[in-house]
């Protein structure tokens, strides 16, 4: 098992024919992972795409756009060990840990409710999902 473990989901009322012109792009990877070099292992379109990671953590990384009801559900995976020395002391070292989880656990967070307000824009809650033909 690696020490940082994040797994989380959002779902988002948009079409999920829009998801890989957002996920897939990789302009954006830099905007949510800056300190991240990702490297593509599989790259699925509309459903999504799996990465290696390196940087302050190494492993590897998932979105996955789920299609459901009128939209989809995004998935985010990372699975990462810390690169650098973690402290020498047993409490220290899990205060390291933890501090490294929630730093990616709030960075997926983050993703997941930019590619959320991207796609659905100012859609009103109840709505109906961003449509492919609306242009989301």
């Amino acid at each position: 098992m690696t020490s940082i473990q994040v797994a989380d989901e959002v779902f988002v009322a948009a079409a999920p024919s829009l998801a890989g012109a957002v996920v897939g792009d990789r302009a954006r990877w830099r905007q949510w992972w800056p300190d991240l070099r990702l490297t593509v292992v599989e790259d699925r379109g509309d459903q999504g795409v799996r990465w290696t990671v390196a940087g302050p953590v190494e492993g590897t990384m998932e979105i996955w756009c789920e299609p459901c009801m009128d939209g989809f559900i995004l998935h985010y995976y990372l699975h990462a060990e810390p690169s650098r020395p973690l402290p020498d002391g047993a409490r220290e070292r899990m205060d390291a840990v933890a501090e490294l989880n929630r730093r990616r656990r709030i960075a997926g967070k983050e993703m997941s409710f930019h590619v959320k307000a991207l796609l659905e824009g100012d859609r009103e809650a109840g709505a109906p999902a961003a449509s492919a033909a609306a242009g989301a």
